[in-house]
C-alpha cells in the first residue's frame, strides 16, 4: 500500500505528457553562459580570465565561502568574457562567457558507459570528492551537497531518505534517470550513505512511476538490499523533505527545524546520479536532463543539457515559440520560477522548461473569503493560510511569527484550492520573508 504525509496536500493533474521521451544529448551551443550563482549561498569566485582556454569539466570557479560550490566549465573552448549577464529573473549575476570550440573533456573524467561499483573512498574522502565537483542538491534549492552530508557537532544521521517523488505536474526528468540509469542512482545512493555512516536508506517514489518502482524494486533486491524502494500516493507536495520523513519513516521535523533534527538527511534521486558520477567516473556537475514540455507544444523531450545553455536555444530545439503559449516556467508549475529573459541560461538546477498558455495560467478576479478552510485542508505544514493572509495585509509581522509563518514552504497548495482567487501564496511568502529577516536579526541566546 502506497505511503503519504499525514496533513494536507492537493492532487492536481500530473500532466506527464513528456513521461515516454527517452533522454537525448541537447546539441552544443556556439557560446555557453557560465552562472557564477548556481547554487544555494555565495557566488563562487572565477579562477579564469578573458582568452583563457577550458576543457569541459574543468574547474573555472571556486567555492567561496562556508555555503558555495565550485563550478566547472560545461564546455569547451576559449573564455570570450566575465561580465554581468541577466538570469532568468532578470537579476545580473556575473557569468564566464566561453566561445565553444569542439567538445574536449578533462581528460580525469571516465567517459567509458560500464558501471563502477566497487566504492573505494572514505567518508571522508567521498565529501571531499563531492565538494571537488560541484555537486548541490538537484531536488530545487541547489544546496551544496557536501555540507549536507556533513552534520553539525550533536547531529547524527541514521537514515538517508531519496527523492523521487517528482511531484511537481509536468516534470519527468527525475523519472526518465530513474528508469534509464537506476543502478547509477542505487550506486550514488550507497555512497551517500558511506559518507553519512548510515546503514539503510529509503527511496520514496509516486505511484504514478510504476515502472520506476519496479526497475529499482528489482535491483534492490538482487544487489542493494539495504536500500528499500517506498511507493507513495500521488499527491502534491509528495517530494517535500518534511513530507517525505513524514510518509516513510512517520517522524515530524520540528518547527524551524531541518531533517537532521529528526535523525534524517533527504536527497534527490538526480543528486545521487551526480555523485556516483563523480565520485566513480570523476565526472564534476556540469549537465543535467531537463524536461521541455508543455500542452501548447507538439512534441515533448528530456534533454541531457549543458549547464550554461540559453532557454532561447530550447525553444529553438522544440520548433521555437508556439503561438498560443503565454508564459515561461524554469521548473514545475507549482513552485517553478517565471522566465522573464529567454537569453539567460540554464544552471545546475534547471529541471524543466514549461509552456504555459493564457488559459492555464490567467489568474481569475480576486473576490472575498468564503470562510471555507479549503486552504487550511490543503496547507501541507498545518498552518491557516486564509489567517496568515489577513494578517499579512494588516502589517502584524509579531502575529504572523506567533502563527508559524516561517513554517510555510511556498508550494501553493492554498492557493491552488482557494474559490475566492485570493493570492495566499504571494502574501504569505512576502510576510515569510520579513519574519525570517527579524528572526535571524536577534541576538543568539
Amino acid at each position: 500500500m502506497s505511503k503519504t504525509f499525514s496533513v494536507g496536500g492537493i492532487h492536481p493533474k500530473d500532466n506527464k505528457i513528456s513521461v515516454g521521451a527517452a533522454i537525448e544529448n541537447f546539441p552544443l551551443m556556439e557560446t555557453a553562459y557560465i552562472s557564477m550563482s548556481q547554487h544555494l549561498g555565495a557566488p563562487a569566485e572565477p579562477l579564469v580570465a578573458k582568452g583563457d582556454k577550458v576543457k569541459a569539466g574543468q574547474l573555472i570557479a571556486k567555492a567561496n565561502g562556508f555555503i558555495s560550490a565550485n563550478i566547472h566549465s560545461s564546455v569547451s573552448g576559449t573564455v570570450s568574457a566575465i561580465e554581468l549577464l541577466p538570469d532568468l529573473a532578470g537579476n545580473l549575476v556575473q557569468h564566464v562567457v566561453v566561445k565553444v570550440e569542439g567538445d574536449e573533456w578533462d581528460e580525469k573524467i571516465d567517459r567509458s558507459p560500464e558501471i563502477v561499483r566497487e566504492i573505494k573512498l572514505s567518508p571522508s574522502e567521498i565529501i571531499t570528492k563531492i565538494a571537488d565537483c560541484g555537486i548541490v542538491g538537484l531536488g530545487g534549492a541547489a544546496f551544496p551537497t557536501h555540507i549536507k552530508l556533513s552534520p553539525p557537532p550533536g547531529k547524527k544521521a541514521e537514515y538517508l531518505v531519496m527523492n523521487g517523488a517528482e511531484c511537481e505536474p509536468y516534470l519527468t526528468s527525475d523519472y526518465r534517470i530513474m528508469l534509464e540509469n537506476p543502478e547509477e542512482i542505487l550506486i550514488g545512493t550507497r555512497i551517500m550513505m558511506i559518507a553519512l555512516g548510515v546503514k539503510k536508506a529509503y527511496v520514496g517514489i509516486e505511484d504514478n512511476k510504476p515502472k520506476a518502482i519496479r526497475k529499482m524494486k528489482e535491483l534492490c533486491s538482487k544487489q542493494y538490499r539495504d536500500i528499500k524502494i517506498v511507493s507513495l500516493q500521488k499527491k502534491y507536495p509528495q517530494g517535500g523533505e518534511k513530507q517525505l520523513i513524514d510518509a516513510i519513516l512517520g517522524r515530524q521535523v520540528p518547527s524551524m527545524g531541518l531533517p537532521i533534527d529528526t535523525g534524517v538527511v533527504v536527497q534527490n534521486v538526480g543528486t545521487a546520479l551526480a555523485v556516483y558520477e563523480a565520485v566513480q567516473k570523476n565526472k564534476p556537475l556540469f549537465e543535467g536532463v531537463v524536461t521541455v514540455t508543455g500542452k501548447c507544444m507538439t512534441e515533448q523531450r528530456n534533454f541531457r543539457m549543458r549547464v550554461g545553455t540559453t532557454f532561447e536555444s530550447m525553444l529553438f530545439a522544440v520548433g521555437g515559440f508556439p503561438k498560443d503559449a503565454e508564459k515561461l516556467v524554469s521548473g514545475g508549475p507549482m513552485m517553478g520560477k517565471a522566465v522573464a529573459r529567454i537569453e539567460a541560461a540554464s544552471v545546475k538546477s534547471t529541471s524543466a522548461l514549461l509552456l504555459l498558455t493564457e488559459e492555464e495560467t490567467k489568474r481569475k478576479p480576486e473576490a472575498n473569503c468564503i470562510r471555507c478552510a479549503k486552504c487550511v485542508d490543503a496547507c501541507p505544514m498545518g498552518l491557516e493560510p486564509f489567517l496568515l493572509n489577513r494578517l499579512s495585509r494588516a502589517g502584524r509581522i509579531d502575529d504572523l511569527e506567533v502563527n508559524m509563518v516561517q513554517d510555510c514552504i511556498e508550494c501553493g497548495s492554498c492557493l491552488y484550492v482557494c474559490p475566492a482567487n485570493i493570492p495566499l501564496l504571494d502574501t504569505i511568502r512576502l510576510s515569510k520573508a520579513s519574519v525570517l529577516k527579524i528572526m535571524r536579526s536577534r541576538p543568539k541566546k
